[in-house]
């Protein structure tokens, strides 16, 4: 079964990855995607997996902000942290992973490889290595990330986790090389 000519080989990344656009006022470094790293991915020929972002599933585009109320970055990030870490935002978080889990599993049962996830570095769900949280970048994962590593230690699924910054174009093309190479 699927001997035609595709690749057989996935990668999932945060939608903000290949949609700025997704990303809170503020925060976007580029018109669209991060070009260097969707080059590389589209280049390898291996199926790109855009995850939904679960802060735009759950609090919407805008992220549900106070446009009369003074912003920063950080201010957003807090509040988007302390909204997306509670109750339904967090089983939001919950329900993409398991969907996604379900996706890769499909994958896997049919014979393709999974080369991993690239997150968001400094995002509150997103975050692989570092992440927002109580005010401010900590190390630790995001808590869409939470779940979703959660959810692939529920079946036994091993996935690997990287994460980038849009703002460090090249280390993310880096990220995205070395994600494409099976580990050893």
């Amino acid at each position: 079964m699927f001997t035609d000519r595709r690749s057989k080989k996935i990668i999932l990344v945060a939608q903000c990855i290949l949609n700025q656009n997704a990303k809170i006022d503020g925060c976007a470094h580029y018109p669209g995607a991060i070009e260097g790293v969707a080059e590389v991915l589209i280049r390898s020929g291996c199926g790109i997996v855009q995850l939904p972002c679960p802060e735009v599933m759950h609090l919407g585009l805008d992220r549900g902000v106070d446009k009369h109320a003074a912003r920063t970055i950080e201010s957003e990030d807090t509040r988007v942290w302390k909204r997306m870490s509670q109750g339904e935002a967090r089983m939001t978080c919950r329900k993409i992973a398991e969907e996604t889990v379900y996706q890769v599993q499909e994958y896997v049962n049919n014979g393709f490889e999974v080369c991993g996830m690239i997150g968001i570095n400094g995002s509150p769900t997103c975050g692989v290595e570092v992440c927002w949280k109580d005010g401010q970048e900590v190390p630790g994962i995001g808590i869409f990330i939470q779940e979703l590593d959660k959810a692939c230690q529920g079946v036994g699924l091993n996935l690997r986790f990287k994460g980038i910054r849009a703002s460090e174009p090249s280390i993310g093309v880096t990220v995205a090389r070395m994600m494409l190479i099976p580990p050893e």
